[in-house]
């Protein structure tokens, strides 16, 4: 398999993934939710008999439908956007009108601060993951294995963006959870493959790199794909069955998961033939 013969090609599909998500960016930005532009938080008491997506479906009457609605035992807690003490008393009503014995416990505001807060730290969490990762792989392995490990994620990073972009679904601080979950799991399949390319070169002086990454790769590949079909088969049945309030974490980690196979194959053994021959 001439995979490193045809990386131009690689990088060309990469790029037509890539640079759609990135002119959605940077024109239409992302669509972000409660946790990063403020919200309210809505917490009542309802009969345990209730389910989650009940409440919903009455939010859902005032153009709620995205809101968050978490259960603890006959506690609902909403996450809506900001509402004024008009519509929070229109909600009230709705639910003590489809429900029984309702009861209103409180109503708080998140302001847009903490949404800068986390956006600053979600940046800070995936630097300083980044980071880590190109030190530990310089000292399993060596540096160009790391730039190039790090490169591929950055790429999976922008795809999973991209499609969250143009697609304009909405992102919260589970989206982080999913985007650090995504790096974590793209650097585990990419250093199984690097670490079969190390072991290659020990066993031949002859260094013919172009040979010896794709003896790696299709040594590792069949890992690679059982590896993202079993958790992909997981996501999607999480996807399907999951409900509203997981859908797009669930659809961050099975966008990811699948583009970091790609990238652990296709992009970062390329990536490091390319800077080990310029180096």
């Amino acid at each position: 398999m001439q995979i490193i013969q045809k990386r131009k090609i690689f990088y060309i599909i990469s790029l037509l993934i890539i640079i759609p998500g990135l002119v959605s960016l940077v024109f239409q930005g992302l669509n972000q939710g409660i946790d990063f532009k403020g919200g309210s938080i809505l917490h009542v008491k309802i009969s345990s008999s209730v389910t989650s997506a009940e409440v919903r479906s009455v939010l859902s009457d005032f153009n709620l439908d995205r809101s968050e609605v978490q259960k603890s035992g006959d506690e609902f807690y909403m996450r809506t956007e900001v509402l004024t003490q008009e519509k929070t008393n229109e909600i009230m009503k709705a639910l003590e009108t489809k429900f029984e014995q309702v009861t209103f416990l409180s109503s708080d505001t998140v302001g847009a601060t903490i949404g800068k807060e986390l956006t600053r730290n979600a940046f800070w969490a995936l630097g300083i993951a980044a980071v880590l990762m190109l030190i530990y792989i310089t000292v399993r392995f060596e540096w160009t294995f790391g730039v190039a490990a790090v490169l591929a994620i950055l790429h999976n990073v922008l795809v999973v963006l991209g499609v969250f972009s143009i697609l304009q679904w909405e992102i919260n601080s589970a989206f982080i959870a999913a985007i650090l979950t995504v790096i974590g799991y793209s650097i585990n399949d990419t250093i199984v493959i690097f670490d079969r390319v190390r072991e290659n070169m020990r066993k031949t002086k002859r260094q013919d790199y172009q040979e010896l990454l794709n003896k790696s790769i299709t040594q590792t590949m069949n890992r690679s794909i059982n590896t993202v079909l079993t958790s992909a088969f997981t996501l999607v049945a999480l996807l399907l069955l999951g409900g509203a309030t997981i859908k797009y974490f669930v659809a961050a980690m099975l966008i990811g998961f699948v583009i970091g196979a790609y990238t652990s194959i296709f992009i970062a053994s390329p990536l490091w033939y390319e800077i080990k021959k310029a180096a």
